[in-house]
C-alpha cells in the first residue's frame, strides 16, 4: 500500500508546483507583456476599449519620445552615468570584496553588516544631503555627480556580491601560483579574475542596470543632464499614455536583456560566502 501511495503524492507535489511557479510566472511577466504590447501599439487600437490586445502596431511613438521629448539625450546621459557607475563599482568594490573573502580580521562581520545597513536608509534621505555636498563641490547637475552617487548607492551591495564571488574560487589556487614564483597580486589577476570573471561580469552589469532605473537620486541631482528614468519622469508622464508604456519599455528592455544574459550567474552573485 505504501508503494501506491508515494507515486501519488509525489505526483501531487509536482502539479501544486508546476502550478504556483505558472501562477508566479505569470504574475512576473503580465506586466512585462502589457507594457510591450502597449509601448508598440497605435494608438488608435489602444484607446479602443472592446480591443483587449491591439491589432495594429507602429514605431511612431518611439519617434515621438526620441526626438520629439529629446530622450535620445538622456539615453545617451544614462549609459554614461550607468557606464561611469559600472566602471567605479569594479573598481572600488573589486579589492573589497577580495579583501572580504580571503582575509581574517578585527570587524570584518561588522564591515558586512554596515554595508547592508546602508541599504536601510530611504533614498530621500540622502539625496538632500548629498545634493548639499555635491553643490559645494561643483560637481552637480553633473554626469559625473550623477556617478558618484550612484556608485555609493549601489557599492556595498557590489562589495558583499564581489566576496561571495571571490569566495568559490579556492585559495589553493592562488598559493599554487605564488608557490611557482608569482606574486599575490599577480596570482590575483592571473589566476582568481579569470575564474571569477563570469560572475565578476555579471555583477558589473548588474549595478549598470541598477544605475540605469535609479530616478528620485537623478531627479534630485540635476536639472539639464538628466538620465533617462529622471527625463520620463519631467516630461513622458504628462504626455498620452502610449508614450509612457513605450517610454516604460525602453527601460525596462536592459533589464530585461541582463538577465536573459546572466541567468546562469544569478545563483553565484547571490551566493552567500561562509568564509
Amino acid at each position: 500500500m505504501m508503494s501506491q501511495k508515494i507515486p501519488i503524492a509525489l505526483k501531487i507535489r509536482q502539479l501544486v508546483t508546476i502550478f504556483l511557479v505558472g501562477i508566479i510566472v505569470i504574475w512576473f511577466l503580465s506586466p512585462v507583456v502589457l507594457i510591450t504590447i502597449s509601448a508598440f501599439a497605435s494608438p488608435g487600437d489602444y484607446y479602443q476599449i472592446e480591443k483587449v490586445i491591439p491589432t495594429h502596431f507602429t514605431l511612431n511613438q518611439f519617434k515621438s519620445l526620441f526626438f520629439g521629448l529629446e530622450a535620445w539625450k538622456a539615453i545617451l546621459t544614462s549609459i554614461k552615468v550607468a557606464g561611469l557607475t559600472m566602471l567605479l563599482s569594479f573598481i572600488l568594490g573589486l579589492p573589497a570584496g577580495y579583501a572580504l573573502s580571503r582575509y581574517i580580521f578585527p570587524g570584518k562581520n561588522f564591515l558586512k553588516l554596515l554595508c547592508l545597513a546602508t541599504k536601510m536608509l530611504p533614498l530621500m534621505v540622502l539625496a538632500v544631503p548629498l545634493l548639499i555636498i555635491f553643490m559645494k563641490m561643483g560637481v552637480s547637475d553633473t554626469i559625473w555627480g550623477t556617478s558618484l552617487a550612484h556608485t555609493a548607492m549601489v557599492l556595498p551591495i557590489i562589495i558583499l556580491i564581489f566576496s561571495s564571488i571571490l569566495s568559490g574560487v579556492s585559495v589553493d589556487y592562488e598559493e599554487a601560483a605564488m608557490i611557482f614564483g608569482l606574486s599575490r597580486l599577480h596570482a590575483f589577476f592571473r589566476i582568481t579574475i579569470p575564474l571569477a570573471l563570469p560572475g565578476l561580469a555579471a555583477s558589473a552589469i548588474f549595478a549598470f542596470v541598477l544605475s540605469w532605473n535609479e530616478v528620485f537620486v537623478a531627479t534630485i541631482l540635476t536639472l539639464t543632464n538628466r538620465t533617462l528614468p529622471a527625463h520620463i519622469l519631467k516630461t513622458a508622464m504628462a504626455s498620452p499614455d502610449y508614450l509612457k508604456f513605450t517610454a516604460g519599455f525602453i527601460m525596462a528592455a536592459p533589464a530585461m536583456v541582463f538577465i536573459f544574459f546572466v541567468r546562469k550567474h544569478l545563483v553565484t552573485m547571490w551566493g552567500i560566502s561562509l568564509k
